[in-house]
């Protein structure tokens, strides 16, 4: 298994599409992480994790259980798209650019409060948030 070492590097971007979903490739991450103990401030099966695994139906033990046979990026695609109960094309489409372009205050009250404060802690003050992913893709410097 090629687990990346989270103390010292970042997971994939959430709009990293992987077996056809946004967010899969940083859950892909995480858990490799996990299982290797690499994940350091991370967390698997956090709250953005499972907003993967509740669209697809896919239980976060099940996709350790996979993850941990040492399966590639491939592999993990594969069987996302074979295990997820979404096989509408269009379905998918529309989720993925919901979270994609999800603006914040488009979230839950309880989200934006939480990012209220940590945005201005995290985000240097020349950056500016559009959308929720921003907040990940500015804080890990790919934007």
């Amino acid at each position: 298994m090629n687990a990346p070492d989270l103390n010292t590097e970042f997971p994939r971007s959430p709009r990293r599409v992987l077996g056809g979903y946004v967010v899969a490739g940083r859950t892909l991450d995480k858990c490799r992480a996990d299982i290797a103990g690499t994940l350091g401030e991370y967390h698997f099966d956090c709250p953005l994790d499972n907003l993967f695994f509740d669209f697809t139906g896919i239980t976060a033990d099940a996709f350790r259980e996979f993850v941990a046979t040492g399966a590639d990026d491939e592999a993990v695609a594969n069987w996302i798209q074979e295990n997820s109960k979404v096989k509408d094309q269009q379905e998918i489409i529309q989720w993925n650019n919901d979270l994609r372009y999800k603006r914040i205050s488009e979230m839950p009250i309880e989200l934006q409060e939480f990012l209220e404060d940590y945005i201005p802690k995290y985000i240097p003050e020349d950056k500016i948030v559009y959308y929720w992913f921003d907040v990940y893709d500015i804080e890990e410097g790919r934007i």
